[in-house]
């Protein structure tokens, strides 16, 4: 994996599978923040509030730098460790993982439990589509007019995404490029007249 690059799943995708009469129903979701994996589980504990487990695991970050596991009530380890580990043995952030458990009446043992999870993690992560996205950065350039053609120049050559501008006598364009090629933008642009202020702008 590159160093401003990272995997992740492009939209939702869901499995189903039996364990010695236990249902396991599993989810995966592309998140972006801790607010928005709250509201993908009480949606599906409202949806499946019937059920005796909900397990899940998530990492956020291009680097996976924040993620959690949660057992439900399972026996430690069994159950959010499993999942979080298919999460990592995939290399993909920016991702929830649930497996809603409905108890069948035999009970599965340490060993089941933990292979019944990651199997039932492992078959929502094979339902999605797996995509590699880039870290970019935002920066913002200021410069006057008479510095137009220069800087135009330079968007042209080094090609960032135009987020926003506004010309006048002193000019702003918000531009968005790759992590990697930011250093060289941002240093044509001074070169051309541009006054830089930037944020780090994760997509």
């Amino acid at each position: 994996m590159a160093g401003d690059s990272y995997r992740t799943v492009a939209a939702p995708a869901e499995a189903a599978c039996r364990e010695r009469s236990s249902k396991f129903l599993s989810w995966i979701y592309p998140v972006r923040t801790e607010e928005e994996i709250r509201e993908r589980l009480d949606a599906l504990r409202k949806r499946y509030y019937d059920a005796t487990h909900h397990c899940y695991a998530w990492r956020l970050g291009p680097r996976g730098e924040a993620f959690r596991s949660n057992d439900d009530g399972e026996p430690s380890g069994t159950a959010g460790k499993p999942i979080l580990g298919q999460l990592l043995s995939n290399d993909i952030t920016d991702c929830l993982v649930v497996v809603v458990r409905y108890f069948g009446g035999t009970k599965l043992g340490v060993p089941g439990l933990i292979a019944a999870y990651r199997e039932s993690a492992a078959e929502a992560i094979a339902a999605a589509e797996i995509v590699e996205l880039t870290v970019d950065r935002t920066v913002r350039v200021d410069f006057p007019y008479v510095a137009m053609n220069a800087i135009m120049r330079v968007v042209k050559e080094e090609q960032p995404r135009i987020e926003e501008q506004t010309f006048d006598n002193l000019c702003t364009m918000r531009l968005t490029i790759r992590e990697s090629r930011a250093e060289t933008l941002v240093g044509k642009l001074r070169k051309a007249g541009g006054s830089i202020a930037e944020d780090r702008n994760e997509k």
